[in-house]
């Protein structure tokens, strides 16, 4: 009798836990259409890394507010890559890539494994080469010891959006 007193009282706890969690859960607040994007500020890391990338680092100017940023980072230490990645209005996603790593391995790393396509997509006064890939598209811009990715998820007309937005500053430039 012992024995199965204790798994009735187990059985009646976890009942009691169930119902005080439920009835927590009911009056908790918590909103089903919220956004949950977490938005970052990429202002300082932007100059931060101007200072020490060995190239022009990219980054928007005048990008309208829909444009949420997500994820900034500068690694040194990793081909001085910098990246940036945004939410367009439509919630595409869209990065922008650069490194001092211009083999096309790492294009297609930042692109999720695209090709280039042989063809361009003019953006302002520069002609960026298209590359199309299953998961990502791309507008690739080789300079002089560096390379510039626009990417993602977004249409070739929002990667070159994005890409009609940037400027390329180094730290010198900025005092």
């Amino acid at each position: 009798m012992k024995g199965k007193q204790t798994v009735r009282d187990m059985v009646l706890s976890l009942t009691v836990i169930g119902l005080v969690v439920g009835g927590i859960y009911m009056f908790i607040p918590h909103d089903e259409k919220a956004d949950p994007t977490r938005v970052v500020d990429y202002r300082v890391e932007t100059l931060t890394a101007r200072r020490a990338a060995p190239y022009p680092l990219a980054a928007p100017v005048g990008l309208p507010k829909e444009w949420r940023a997500t994820s900034v980072g500068f690694a040194a230490k990793d081909a001085s890559a910098w990246h940036l990645g945004f939410l367009d209005p439509q919630q595409q996603y869209v990065a922008v890539e650069q490194s001092t790593d211009t083999t096309a391995g790492y294009i297609g790393k930042v692109t999720q494994r695209a090709k280039a396509t042989g063809q361009t997509q003019q953006v302002g006064d520069q002609a960026w080469e298209r590359w199309d890939g299953e998961q990502y598209d791309a507008l690739v811009r080789q300079e002089q010891g560096y390379v510039t990715v626009v990417t993602g998820t977004a249409s070739f007309e929002q990667l070159g959006a994005m890409a009609a937005t940037l400027e390329f500053k180094q730290g010198a430039e900025q005092r």
